[in-house]
């Protein structure tokens, strides 16, 4: 008996985490897959005899429909501007951090990691009014630079860049913290030697620290990559997609026919679409790491 309550004691503790990734997460996504094959929509949530299996039709009208083309699009710029960014940004600030002397780098921790966990929706109100073309804090200092208004929020690619921008500069904070864990993991040793073998710091930085760092970079590049690609609060917020549906993302396309228009098989299969392409850009990206390694 008690042979037996050793090997079971285990699942006991597991036991409330799995049947909460069951009922909030497993279960959902099962739930998802049914209603992406059908037309459901409000007068199905209340008769569901109206209800009709369509089968792969929510599926041909998704990729024909000229928005979520456009937020495919968008999403790409997305990820392809702003992953690299936040990838540099936040590894350069955790080296300025981590090899700094003085006190104030310290501060600096707790200065870039705050905006991350600030709450996403009260910081895009912010900078909405930041971004205002008349009264913005933005275009005040642009006036008294003697340079012309920029149209943040307007302008259909400067409105993709301005969110970026505010999306930098909350994601810069906790791949900061991984990248400072990482660097304070190397052993001090090995730039002991490489200074005793006349190494500058630039050799130090890629011949030491950069190669030692593949491992949280690859890391970083993954959640990042994956955060871009449901890419929403920011568009939702600031410009509800617009200019042009020049700022929708594929996960706000998802939003608007799921929850504005109602129509929950469309907006289903719209969400396995872009389930599907992040499984597969994330396996490439553990392929070309697992390249990486065997050379």
């Amino acid at each position: 008996m008690k042979s037996f309550m050793a090997n079971k004691t285990p699942y006991f503790f597991i036991a409330p985490a799995l049947i909460l990734l069951t009922v909030f997460s497993i279960l959902p996504i099962f739930v998802a897959l049914i209603i992406s094959f059908t037309d459901l929509d409000l007068v199905g949530i209340a008769d569901w005899s109206s209800i009709s299996f369509v089968g792969f039709e929510n599926y041909k009208e998704v990729v024909s429909d000229p928005i979520f083309l456009k937020s495919i699009f968008n999403t790409l710029f997305y990820v392809v501007i702003g992953v690299p960014l936040v990838i540099v940004c936040s590894l350069g600030i955790a080296l300025l951090i981590n090899f700094g002397k003085a006190r104030i780098f310290k501060a600096f921790r707790v200065v870039f990691y705050m905006p991350s966990i600030t709450n996403v929706v009260a910081v895009a109100v912010v900078w909405s009014y930041l971004y205002n073309p008349q009264l913005g804090l933005f275009n005040h200092l642009l006036e008294l630079l003697n340079l012309p208004s920029v149209p943040w929020l307007q302008d259909p690619t400067m409105a993709k860049i301005s969110l970026i921008a505010l999306a930098l500069w909350r994601a810069i904070g906790l791949n900061m913290i991984i990248f400072l864990a990482a660097l304070q993991g190397i052993p001090k040793t090995y730039y002991e030697a490489a200074q005793l073998d006349g190494a500058n710091n630039w050799q130090q930085m890629f011949k030491i620290t950069i190669p030692l760092l593949r491992y949280a970079i690859f890391f970083v590049s993954i959640t990042t990559m994956i955060g871009w690609l449901q890419f929403f609060e920011e568009p939702f917020v600031m410009t509800n997609g617009g200019p042009l549906d020049s700022t929708t993302s594929v996960a706000l396309f998802i939003y608007r026919n799921g929850f504005q228009f109602s129509n929950f098989g469309y907006a289903a299969a719209g969400s396995f679409i872009l389930f599907i392409a992040i499984i597969i850009i994330t396996m490439i990206q553990f392929k070309l790491q697992k390249k990486g390694q065997d050379y």
